[in-house]
């Protein structure tokens, strides 16, 4: 398998937990909680793992905090490049109201970056981008860091000879899509993030692939994976408009279905997968992770049988 490096500028101490009710006032006896490493690029490496692979992950850690993050990864045996920030990790919560079946997520600020900071992180990362065939920047931008870091980086990995695969969010997204080149290896979104890069409603697969089209004429990539929820996925090539729909599932958490769409992609072109069979895995890998509670990430062998049961229309 190629190697896959992972990178996580803004991780996340993931705590979850669940109550009868979620009530203003009382103090709420919540049940064991469980602790996860969590992040865009963490959460693929952990998934990759899960469905039998292998990665490296470059992750921004800083505090306490960080150090007991570091100890959750160190525990699932996922090699770690560890790049010390200043300030603590940031904690998010999870909490599910069992009375309803409802979850609550509660994000705490990031530890905001220095220009410096932002600089030192860029030179850390060299040595490792070298080492790598594809990389996978997923998650969110700290707060300091500018929009376009993702060009950056994107830059660097083509200058060393790597693919990048880009997941992220808010004003890192629209900077991405506005990408002159050179193209992002893969860019992945969904439906509701492509309105809000765009300023346009898609209701149909055929109008998502259309505005695919769109970001790759301009440059911004050489594939777009996009997301419509439980109803399936687009892959948009310069050779392939596919839709790729998964059995009908009754979802317990949608908490790093997306993570683990993109480790499964990941893992299937590692392996010289087809981009269609890739995109069809990380449907499988998603739909498996929906049916994990609170953060719990996808299982590959419920992956593998829901990967027969996933089907694909041209569109």
């Amino acid at each position: 398998m190629s190697d896959i490096l992972t990178i996580t500028l803004n991780p996340a101490f993931d705590v979850s937990s669940s109550v009868d009710q979620v009530v203003a006032g009382p103090k709420l006896r919540c049940d064991e909680p469980r602790y996860d490493p969590g992040g865009g690029g963490v959460n693929v490496s952990r998934a990759i793992k899960r469905l039998g692979g292998q990665s490296r992950a470059f992750v921004a850690l800083g505090g306490e905090t960080g150090a007991a993050f570091k100890a959750l990864l160190d525990a699932e045996e996922i090699p770690v490049e560890r790049f010390e920030v200043t300030g603590n990790t940031r904690q998010s919560f999870a909490v599910v109201e069992r009375s309803t079946g409802h979850q609550f997520r509660f994000q705490l600020p990031c530890p905001a970056w220095s220009d410096e900071q932002t600089d030192r992180a860029l030179d850390a990362l060299k040595p490792d981008l070298a080492k790598a065939t594809i990389v996978v920047l997923s998650g969110s931008v700290p707060a300091g860091v500018s929009a376009d870091i993702a060009t950056t980086v994107n830059r660097m990995a083509v200058d060393s000879g790597a693919q990048l695969v880009l997941d992220t969010s808010g004003e890192a997204l629209v900077a991405a899509a506005a990408n002159a080149g050179p193209p992002f290896a893969l860019l992945r979104m969904d439906g509701a993030e492509a309105t809000e890069v765009s300023g346009r409603t898609f209701t149909s697969p055929s109008q998502l692939a259309d505005y695919g089209e769109e970001l790759m004429r301009a440059g911004a990539a050489e594939r777009l994976v996009m997301s419509m929820g439980a109803s399936g996925t687009v892959g948009v090539s310069a050779t392939e408009r596919f839709f790729c729909r998964p059995p009908k599932l009754e979802a317990l958490s949608a908490v790093g279905a997306g993570d683990s769409m993109v480790a499964a992609i990941v893992v299937e072109l590692a392996h010289g997968g087809s981009f269609r069979d890739a995109v069809r895995h990380g449907v499988a890998a998603a739909g498996s992770a929906v049916l994990t509670p609170a953060t719990e990430l996808c299982s590959k062998e419920t992956a593998d049988e829901i990967l027969g049961q996933v089907l694909t229309d041209e569109i």
